[in-house]
Parts: structure tokens; C-alpha cells; sequence
């Protein structure tokens, strides 16, 4: 089947994951084949033609561009293109109007986000409903916000982010991170790898990471790795709380993640915004237990310890630094989620299993 991934902006963050992942596993057993068009261009560009995926730039100024739509419907045409899988709305509907330009044309949306739409897109979403062929939300909570959103339920799938086990295995050793940075073998490590924006909780983590210091006298450290506009001020305010730079590491963006989980003892997610985050599930997967917040899909991957880790309360720090103390002070407690987050994804989060899932929608979509 001929696949034309489409999105607006081709960076670095979690839907981008989303389309390379599925590009590199629905097309290593011939399955898919695929191809990419993207509005503004980055690092997934790289890694898309890296792997040999045709790709082609098309300007999406709105999403009722019909130029754009027109353009699309051509490229389609020109590649043969049976399924177009969007990944937001402007995409989403610049794809279904293209279906007036060529009736072949059938479309899936992934939807990444929790987020209520405004009164005018849930008119709109209502009158292109019957335009779209299939619908997937990686969260149970992502369905129910579609449907709020305007959308009718018959046509979504709930099919959960996910991660190859194998890719992510490893242990300590093999990491350099520790050595970089002078963290000494025996410190607790902690990990958030997220972009500094305002949905992600910086300010709230740091504010927990000071109740944390205030309450137990065992060293840890927190390793913050990303970039944004929030970085600056996120560093002002771990300095003005008086966090060492031994408790507290700033280290950018990152493209060897996989070094920095194995070189951690705990994920930390602090977001106040989350459908499924592949960062929590791939964190999982190297073996890391994890500290997430109770928001959108969090809950769909973590419940109890059973799970692999804790859910805490957003925008609390008391909720999070408790169970920030739990893994430093309780080694066997932490192991325990260790093994329980292995098991967690390897029932419920691999990518073998999603990418299956994913294809039966596709056929759903071009099956009628």
C-alpha cells in the first residue's frame, strides 16, 4: 500500500517519532510503501530521506487551502498514493478537501493531542466528518476529546504509542553520560527530556526537586535535557531556590537519548499536557521506572506500581517530591517497578503490535 505521511512541521518532537517509527516498521515487511510531504522542513526530513522515502515540500498556509489541497491531490496522483495519514488538523484538512481533486484519495488522522477545540473548528470538524475515512487516538482520553471535539466515535481507534523493546535494552555500562558530566556511579539519577514550554511543567519539577532536597539527605541528581523558551528562566528559578548544579543539570537538546537513559535510575515526566508520550514508553522500555504526572493518556500507561511507577498530582509538588523520595530511599521498591515497567510495555506497548494495529485501520480506511 502507497502512504503519503503528511505534517505541517517535520522537527524533532513526539509526532515526529510518531511518523519515523511507523515508516521504519510498516515498511520493513513490505507492507507499506512509503512517502512524505511536510510544510516546513527539519529533522525528520533527514532521517526520512536517510532511509530513502521520497519526499516533497508543499506550502499549507491555512486549513482551507485549497491550493495546497489541489497540490496534494496531484501529488498523489503523480505517486499513485492510495492513503494520506495526517497527524494534525490544518494537514487533516487540507487532505480531505483534496478528495474533490481526486477521488482515490482515502485519509487517516492520527490525533496526538488532549486539547479542546474552539466553538468554529468543532462546527467545521461536524462538516467534514463525512469526509473522513478512519480516525486514531494514541489515548483512551484523546477519544473522548474527539468526539467533544465534533467528530463521531464509529470511525476512531484508540491504538496506543509504542517502542521496540529490543532497540531500547542496555545497562549502565554502555553509557558515557555519567563520565560527561561527573555524576558518580553510585548518585541517583534522574530524567526529564522534555522541550521547555510552558505545558511541561519546568517550574512545578523544579519546585518539587527543592521540597525533595528539604526532605531527605540522600544526593541525587536531575538531568534536564531539551531546548525552549522556558530554558532561561527555568534555570533562574532552580538557582534562586538555591538547587546545587550537582542536584540539578542542564544538558540541552539531546539526539543519544538511549545514553541517557542508561545512564538513569528514574524517569520523571512533569507535563501538564500528555496523550502518550513516546519518551515515557521508551524510558520504560531501557528500564527505567517512572514518576509521571496524573494528565490526558498518562494514566493509560501508568496506574500503580504494578505498572512500572507512580501517577502524582499535577502543579503539586508535595504529590511529586513523595514519590520522587520513595524511588531514591526504597532501592528494592525500585527495582520492583524495574521489572514491572519491562513487563508493562512489552504487554501493551511494542511496536510490533501497534504497527499491525495502525495497518488494519489503513485497510479499514481503504477498504470502505
Amino acid at each position: 500500500m502507497k502512504v503519503l505521511y503528511l505534517l505541517n512541521f517535520a522537527g524533532k518532537a513526539g509526532t515526529e517519532r510518531y511518523v519515523e517509527t511507523l515508516v521504519k516498521y510498516l515498511s520493513a515487511d513490505g507492507r507499506v510503501e512509503p512517502y512524505f510531504a511536510y510544510n516546513e522542513g527539519g529533522l525528520l526530513v533527514e532521517r526520512l530521506e536517510a532511509m530513502g522515502v521520497p519526499t516533497r515540500q508543499i506550502t499549507l498556509s491555512s486549513r482551507f487551502d485549497f491550493r495546497a489541497a489541489r497540490e496534494l491531490a496531484g501529488l498523489c496522483g503523480e505517486w499513485g498514493i492510495e492513503l494520506i495519514h495526517c497527524h494534525y488538523l490544518r494537514e487533516n484538512y487540507i487532505a480531505m478537501l483534496a478528495k474533490r481533486y481526486n477521488r482515490k484519495i482515502r485519509v487517516v488522522y492520527t490525533n496526538h493531542f488532549v486539547l479542546a477545540n474552539d466553538a468554529v473548528t468543532r462546527l467545521s470538524n461536524r462538516w467534514l466528518d463525512k469526509r473522513q475515512d478512519q480516525m486514531i487516538a494514541v489515548c483512551n482520553k484523546g477519544k473522548e476529546q474527539l468526539m467533544a471535539n465534533g467528530w463521531s466515535g464509529g470511525h476512531i481507534q484508540v491504538i496506543f504509542n509504542a517502542v521496540d523493546p529490543d532497540a531500547w535494552a542496555g545497562d549502565r555500562s554502555e553509557s558515557t553520560l555519567r563520565a560527561e558530566l561527573g555524576i558518580p556511579d553510585d548518585r541517583f539519577v534522574m530524567l526529564c527530556a522534555s522541550r521547555f514550554a510552558d505545558d511541561k511543567g519546568h517550574a512545578y519539577l523544579i519546585r518539587s526537586l527543592k521540597r525533595l532536597a528539604e526532605r531527605s539527605d540522600r544526593p541525587f541528581t536531575m538531568v534536564l535535557a531539551g531546548d525552549g523558551p522556558l530554558l532561561e528562566p527555568t534555570k533562574a528559578l532552580a538557582q534562586e531556590l538555591g538547587l546545587t548544579g550537582d542536584q540539578v543539570k542542564f544538558i540541552g537538546f539531546r539526539k543519544d537519548i538511549k545514553n541517557l537513559y542508561e545512564a538513569s535510575d528514574l524517569y520523571i515526566n512533569s507535563s501538564q499536557h500528555e496523550a502518550l508520550s513516546f519518551l515515557i514508553v521508551e524510558a520504560m522500555a531501557a528500564g527505567l521506572p517512572a514518576v509521571i504526572t496524573d494528565m490526558g493518556g498518562n494514566s493509560d500507561i501508568i496506574k500503580t506500581p504494578a505498572d512500572g511507577g507512580l501517577l502524582v498530582t499535577y502543579d503539586d509538588p508535595d504529590s511529586m517530591a513523595e514519590a520522587m523520595k520513595r524511588f531514591l530511599e526504597d532501592p528494592a521498591f525500585r527495582e520492583n517497578c524495574k521489572v514491572n515497567a519491562l513487563a508493562n510495555i512489552e504487554a501493551r506497548f511494542e511496536i510490533h503490535k501497534m504497527a499491525a494495529a495502525t495497518f488494519q485501520v489503513y485497510e479499514k480506511a481503504v477498504n470502505g
